[in-house]
């Protein structure tokens, strides 16, 4: 395994080589969690979806894949990303799920209050001592782009791509508690274990999709059939 010396290298070389993919992808963020927080609706999803597939491929080509060959397991997590890129991907087109703030207000607050620590790792990237170009910014590096997406997916259960959520949750939980942050270091990391944990939770109480009633056909079960009374003279 790497030292920490070493993956904070290959970080580092990566965030200089890209620069200034880090700024776009970020203020991208940015945007269009503002369009889905205050115009949500079919364009915003698209963008939204759009946004995310080209995130996690080029986290998955880019980062993982391409320039950072001395990670361990970069084609196998690569490979995952790839396929939660084509994922969102498709979901252009099948429209599944629809990003918009929870309406029960304790999950709207928690829901608001996640997007904004996520949008702020760059921050506690730098409290926590790093410095360009090895400051961990969404869009471009796996673990808050990851957090950024589990977040919004919460926002579209119960109808989420299970696959894709899966995917991120895999990356989301076990990592951080047992390597990123003991090894290396990578304490910002807490947010995205904090948020596998409440997506996990909010997965596990919405798994079942819930359809959308049928009010145009009336079940046979229900139509009342009028009683004839025969009167005798």
């Amino acid at each position: 395994m790497l030292s920490g010396e070493e993956w904070w290298g290959i970080l580092g070389a990566y965030g200089a080589k890209v620069w200034p993919a880090q700024a776009v992808f970020f203020v991208a963020a940015v945007l269009f969690v503002l369009l889905v927080l205050l115009k949500p609706g079919r364009i915003t999803n698209t963008l939204m979806k759009l946004y995310l597939a080209m995130s996690f491929g080029w986290v998955g080509i880019v980062f993982f894949i391409t320039l950072g060959k001395g990670l361990k397991g970069n084609y196998f997590f690569g490979s995952l990303f790839v396929i939660a890129a084509i994922l969102f991907a498709v979901d252009l087109f099948r429209g599944k799920m629809d990003f918009q703030l929870p309406k029960i207000g304790w999950q709207r607050y928690v829901t608001l209050l996640l997007l904004l620590i996520v949008l702020c790792y760059p921050l506690f990237s730098m409290a926590f001592g790093h410095r360009f170009p090895r400051i961990i910014i969404p869009g471009t590096f796996p673990c808050p782009t990851t957090a950024f997406a589990l977040v919004l997916l919460t926002t579209a259960l119960p109808r989420v791509d299970k696959i894709i959520y899966i995917i991120l949750l895999f990356w989301a939980i076990p990592f951080p508690p047992f390597i990123q942050i003991p090894k290396y270091g990578v304490y910002e990391d807490t947010i995205m274990f904090a948020i596998g944990i409440y997506s996990l939770i909010m997965l596990m109480k919405n798994w079942k999709e819930k359809s959308a009633p049928n009010q145009g056909i009336q079940s046979t079960s229900e139509t009342t059939v009028p009683h004839l009374r025969i009167i005798d003279d």
